[in-house]
């Protein structure tokens, strides 16, 4: 079905994910390559809307298994509206999240069975899985540090639902990452995220070449 490419960043709160897809998206782009930048939860109409659901209010107004099956909501529309039609045009697809985070986030951050989420994902998106997945890395003091000090934190609809978990559930997600990358080296690379932004950028761009040039 798809001839694109499909690339995904991930890790905990503050890592400097969004920075870098945007410097990403330019340095292929300046390459000639034909990029599609999106997000998770979000990248269609549809997606967005959840995503407001998702990332908005009290901690507590869903539960685990709830919010895994919005994620997954969000992430069917996402696919079938947005990525898959850029994929089979040929374009490098650059995701800000996917289904790595709801299984760090849901499974182990929430303790959700993590079969069970792998069951819902088989039934959402088949064996659909990204050709390079970066997850970004560091000290989650550090992270929560960066993620509460963001502009869009001061606004009253600040998407700040998971930043305001507690530092426990911050650790699991964490160790879920290094976990999903552990499992799966060929798909997963790990990046520091302690580095400068451009030394994240030049291993992040040649991570992202090795797969493009195959």
């Amino acid at each position: 079905m798809a001839r694109g490419i499909f690339i995904t960043f991930e890790g905990g709160e503050g890592g400097g994910k969004s920075t870098q897809t945007k410097l990403l998206a330019a340095a292929l782009k300046a390459q000639s390559h034909d990029v599609l930048l999106t997000r998770e939860p979000g990248g269609s109409p549809g997606a967005e809307e959840i995503r407001g659901l998702l990332l908005r209010g009290d901690v507590t107004r869903w539960d685990g298994t709830t919010e895994m099956l919005l994620h997954y909501a969000a992430r069917r529309d996402h696919m079938a509206q947005t990525v898959w039609l850029a994929m089979t045009a040929g374009k490098v697809v650059i995701s800000d999240r996917f289904a790595d985070s709801t299984m760090a986030y849901q499974g182990y951050g929430h303790g959700i069975d993590r079969s069970a989420i792998a069951s819902v994902h088989r039934a959402a998106l088949g064996d659909f899985q990204p050709n390079l997945t970066l997850i970004f890395d560091l000290p989650v003091e550090v992270g929560l540090a960066r993620a509460m000090s963001r502009p869009d934190m001061n606004k009253s609809a600040a998407e700040d639902r998971y930043e305001r978990m507690g530092k426990e559930f911050h650790e699991r997600l964490r160790q879920g990452f290094l976990s999903i990358a552990k499992a799966e080296p060929q798909r997963c690379k790990v990046i520091d995220a302690t580095q400068s932004i451009e030394a994240i950028h030049q291993n992040v761009l040649t991570a992202v070449l090795k797969v493009l040039n195959g």
